[in-house]
C-alpha cells in the first residue's frame, strides 16, 4: 500500500510529506521509503498560527480560519507529494495536522487540538485521509503523545542494550526500548531556542548553532530553569509550548541583570541538552538514535554528546531519513488504522489500552479494500 504521511511539528515552520510502500509480512511491517519533500508555511499563515498560540488569546473566527488555511496548505503539499513521490497515485494520506493546543491539567491530558481540516486534502487529491490521531489515545486515558513511540518500539526492539529514540522538534521526546517500553516528552528541544532567537534577532532559529557556541551559560538562570517541576514528574507525561514559551522564560529571568543574547541562547540550548541527557541516564540508555530539526544544530548535538558517554547517532545511520522520521511514523499509524490495528503502546502513552487511532475521510472512490485479516506487527523492517 502506498501511503503518504504529512507532519508539521510544534515549530510550525514547514509541512513535511513522506511517502512509503507499506505491507504486512506475517508479524513484520515492512516500510520502503519512497522519498520526502518539505514546504514552508506561507508567512501569513505562520504568523497567524504564532499569534494564536498560548499565552495569546484567540477567537472562534480565527480558529475556523486557521482550520481552513492549514487544511488547504496541507492539501497543496499532499497533492505535490502524490505527483512527485508516488507517480500520481497513492492509496492513503495520513495527516497529523498542526497542534494548536495540548491541554495538560495537573499532569493529566484532558484534550488536544490539531487543526487542518482533512476534507480539503481528500478533495484536492481524491485519496482517503486518516487524521486527528491523538484524540483517541487521550480519550483512553493516555497523553496522546508521543505517538511515534510505537514505531520506535517496533523498529529498535532487539538492538543490544537499552536503545533510546530521541526526537528533537519544538519539544523533545524519548522512547526507551527495553522491557516494558517507556516514552515521554523530556521538555523543550527547539521551543525556547527558536523563541529567543526570533525575539532577539528576528531569525527563525540559531543557524548552525552559532549563537549558542559563541555564548556563555548563565548558571543562575540555568538553575532556575532546571527547577521546573515538570522534569522530575514520572512518565508517561507530555508537554508543549503552552508551558515552554517566552513568557515562561521571562518569569525565570525576573530580578536578573540583562543577559547578552548569545549567553541567553547558550543557556536555553544547554537546558535542552541537560534535560534530555538526564532523562536518558535515568533509564540507563546505552545508545541514542536521534531525529528532528534539532540534529541540524551542531552546538546542541555537541552539548548532548558531552553530557552522555554513549553513542549518539541519527536515524539516517539506520536507514530511516531523520528529516522525515515523524512523517513516516504517521504514515505507519494511518496504515495501522486502515487495517483496524492499534497504533499505541499503552506503557508509553499511559492509556488504559491500545486504540485504533484517528478518523477517516473517504476519497473519491471511498476507502481502499482490505482483503486479508491483519495481525498486529511485532517488528518494523525498513528496507
Amino acid at each position: 500500500m502506498r501511503v503518504i504521511g504529512l507532519m508539521s511539528g510544534t515549530s510550525y515552520d514547514a509541512i513535511d510529506a513522506a511517502a512509503a510502500d507499506l505491507r504486512l509480512d506475517g508479524d513484520q511491517l515492512v516500510l520502503t521509503p519512497l522519498g520526502m519533500l518539505s514546504q514552508p508555511y506561507p508567512d501569513e499563515l505562520r504568523n497567524a498560527i504564532a499569534t494564536s498560540l498560548p499565552p495569546a488569546s484567540t477567537t472562534m473566527e480565527q480558529v475556523c480560519k486557521l482550520d481552513t488555511g492549514i487544511g488547504q496548505t496541507f492539501a497543496a503539499v499532499a497533492r505535490q507529494a502524490v505527483e512527485q513521490l508516488c507517480g500520481g497515485y497513492a492509496d492513503l494520506i495520513v495527516s497529523h495536522g498542526q497542534t494548536l493546543f495540548h491541554w495538560v491539567d495537573d499532569g493529566s491530558v484532558r484534550g488536544t487540538l490539531q487543526l487542518g481540516q482533512p476534507a480539503w486534502i481528500a478533495e484536492a487529491t481524491g485519496v482517503p485521509v486518516v487524521s486527528d490521531l491523538r484524540a483517541r489515545d487521550v480519550a483512553a486515558g493516555g497523553q496522546g503523545a508521543p505517538l511515534v513511540s510505537i514505531i520506535d518500539v517496533l523498529w529498535l526492539r532487539g538492538r543490544p542494550g537499552v536503545p533510546v529514540a530521541l526526537n528533537l522538534g519544538g519539544i523533545a521526546n524519548i522512547t526507551v526500548v527495553h522491557g516494558e517500553p517507556v516514552a515521554f516528552d523530556t521538555g523543550p528541544a527547539n521551543a525556547l531556542i527558536d523563541a529567543v532567537v526570533m525575539e532577539l534577532t528576528g531569525q527563525p532559529f540559531d543557524a548552525d548553532g552559532v549563537l549558542a557556541a559563541r555564548g556563555q551559560v548563565h548558571e543562575e538562570l540555568l538553575g532556575r530553569l532546571l527547577a521546573e517541576p515538570y522534569y522530575p514528574r514520572p512518565a508517561p507525561k507530555s508537554t508543549g509550548k503552552e508551558l515552554f514559551n517566552l513568557a515562561y522564560l521571562a518569569r525565570a529571568m525576573e530580578g536578573l541583570p540583562q543577559i547578552p543574547a548569545a549567553d541567553l541562547v547558550a543557556t536555553v540550548t544547554t537546558l535542552t541538552a541537560r534535560t534530555v541527557a538526564d532523562a536518558v541516564r535515568r533509564y540507563g540508555g546505552t545508545e541514542v538514535v536521534a531525529s528532528g530539526g534539532g540534529i541540524q544544530n551542531p552546538a546542541l548535538m555537541q552539548l548532548l554528546a558531552d553530557e552522555l558517554d554513549i553513542p549518539v547517532r541519527t536515524t539516517d545511520e539506520l536507514g530511516l531519513p531523520s528529516a522525515a522520521k515523524e512523517a513516516y511514523a504517521f504514515a505507519v499509524l494511518g496504515f495501522l488504522t486502515l487495517h483496524g490495528l492499534g497504533g499505541t503502546v499503552p506503557s508509553c502513552t499511559g492509556a488504559g489500552h491500545s486504540s485504533v487511532l484517528g478518523s477517516i475521510t473517504p476519497g473519491a472512490a471511498g476507502l481502499p479494500a482490505i482483503t486479508a485479516e491483519a495481525r498486529p506487527p511485532v517488528r518494523l523492517l525498513v528496507q
